[in-house]
């Protein structure tokens, strides 16, 4: 087993595969990007639980990989040199694991650019918008008086819907053939889904393609063992 004893998140984490990719995470729609990534590469991963409950996230033993607090993150023993490397930030993870496996983001030229476009239009827009519409609809910020934070991010989170629905007029996947743009995408679907009851608050009616979108999404079997990794118990 490749020694990551140099890194304190593995006193807290111990690997528990030799060789496997260690996955700090929760089965959250920024988490599941990668969870699904791993899986759908069929790479070896151990996934580990950051118990927000338990305040996992500010450990001193998680911020020394992952500074912002943030999940996911992962370290991998065996990176681009043959030395392990740690990463953090869902999108960079996508992207490096894309890089790692040659798979699901093109090598080069237009098609990867276009991946990369729609993984940044989720980055900067889709995953945050929802995620404040969330903290307003679901979260602490349902008993602020106040309505227009919440009909703001109400209003443009389905404006992104709409720029969704309109992308997949005559595709299946957002970049033409599936890809870590997808995975990012609609794993923010499913969590808006799942935790913020989007599809009926914010009536997704009027964005048919999006709903069959996810549909084609959570279908997908790496797709349903992604989701629930790490197990929350």
């Amino acid at each position: 087993m490749t020694d990551l004893s140099a890194f304190p998140i593995t006193r807290k984490w111990p690997p528990r595969t030799a060789g496997a990719i260690q996955l700090y995470s929760l089965p959250t729609p920024n988490g599941v990007k990668v969870s699904v990534m791993l899986e759908e590469c069929g790479l070896a991963y151990d996934a580990h639980k950051v118990d927000f409950g338990s305040n996992d996230q500010f450990s001193p033993e998680f911020l020394s990989l992952a500074p912002n607090n943030k999940i996911p993150a992962i370290l991998d023993p065996a990176g681009p040199d043959g030395t392990p490397v740690g990463l953090w930030e869902s999108g960079a993870i996508l992207i490096y694991l894309g890089e790692k496996t040659g798979r699901f983001l093109p090598a080069a030229g237009a098609a990867r650019a276009e991946v990369i476009q729609w993984l940044m239009w989720q980055m900067g827009g889709l995953g945050p918008m929802f995620g404040q519409y969330g903290f307003f609809h679901v979260f602490a910020g349902k008993a602020i008086e106040d309505p227009r934070p919440r009909q703001r991010f109400a209003d443009e989170s389905r404006r992104l819907l709409g720029v969704l629905d309109g992308r997949l007029a005559d595709r299946d996947w957002v970049a033409g053939d599936y890809s870590i743009a997808d995975m990012a995408i609609a794993s923010w679907l499913w969590g808006a889904s799942k935790y913020y009851g989007m599809p009926e608050a914010l009536d997704w009616g009027p964005y048919p393609r999006v709903s069959a979108y996810l549909e084609r999404f959570v279908a997908r079997p790496a797709v349903q063992r992604g989701l629930v990794q790490p197990p929350r118990q």
